[in-house]
């Protein structure tokens, strides 16, 4: 007589995998630690493991800076045009109402003045979350307006710097703003004032080639991207070998571009001792 054998019964127990709410949790890209959200942005977005500089908003950058309540915004209702009518996959005035949905933005920077540690300054911040921080006609006017302003008020200005390059739906409009900044810097310079770029990841092209780099101290944050054209493109016009990490910030103060690199945590504290080196007019 056969045997007949059953199927074996499952005694596995299976346990519901919980649904974890999204944005509780962030991997550091240099680590490759998991953070916990609300630790990282209590640390204003550095990993406590490898000091990793996440990026920063703009308002998280005014509040890092700005005393308290002090932030007052110069030349809020400027807004991009659309001089060339450029049309591409997506039109120009789409990309530009993307953007200000996005961010709450109308253009990618924000200029104003405030109080560091009780200092009057002009203060300006750029923001990569509005169209990679390109530099069109909106950017490179209300820049010129924050430097000349703290020239006629007579104020240092820090100038929080963050791009990708030149606005190429604004073609040549947007490569004039260099020569324009670059113009009021120069008169600032003349009448005596402090100007103060900190550099952050990334910085890159027209902007470094202009504003970025003009200042009487560059500060730059740890890690951060900085140079003019991409590594690539370097390699194949020159035909050599580039060092290891040659547009990393700690590089470029090592050989002289940069002054100064600084901690995110240590950044307010060390500008207010260089502007009371410098002095305060």
């Amino acid at each position: 007589m056969a045997l007949r054998f059953g199927k074996k019964k499952d005694t596995t127990v299976k346990v519901r995998k919980r649904d974890v709410p999204d944005g509780l949790w962030e991997k550091c890209p240099s680590c490759r630690e998991i953070l916990y959200a609300k630790e990282l942005e209590a640390a204003s977005q550095v990993c406590s493991k490898c000091g990793h500089h996440f990026p920063l908003g703009r308002q998280e950058r005014i509040d890092l800076l700005a005393d308290a309540g002090t932030f007052v915004e110069w030349d809020a209702d400027m807004v991009s045009l659309d001089p060339l009518g450029f049309v591409g996959k997506d039109s120009y005035v789409a990309k530009l109402e993307a953007n200000q949905s996005k961010t709450g933005s109308k253009d990618a920077v924000t200029c104003g003045s405030a109080k560091l540690d009780g200092r009057a300054i002009g203060l300006g911040v750029m923001d990569f979350a509005f169209l990679g921080a390109s530099m069109g006609s909106v950017v490179g006017e209300k820049i010129t307006r924050l430097i000349e302003r703290c020239t006629d008020e007579k104020l240092p200005c820090v100038l929080v710097c963050t791009s990708g390059g030149a606005r190429m739906y604004e073609g040549l409009y947007s490569l004039m703003q260099m020569a324009k900044t670059s113009a009021a810097l120069a008169r600032h310079a003349k009448a005596g004032l402090p100007y103060i770029p900190v550099l952050t990841h990334p910085t890159m092209a027209g902007v470094m080639a202009s504003f970025a780099t003009l200042g009487d101290v560059i500060v730059a944050e740890p890690g951060a991207l900085i140079g003019f054209a991409g590594a690539r493109v370097i390699k194949e016009t020159t035909r050599q070998d580039l060092p290891e990490g040659f547009q990393r910030a700690e590089f470029l103060e090592k050989h002289g571009l940069i002054d100064m690199v600084v901690p995110r945590s240590q950044l307010k504290a060390r500008l207010s001792l260089v502007l009371d080196y410098m002095g305060n007019p």
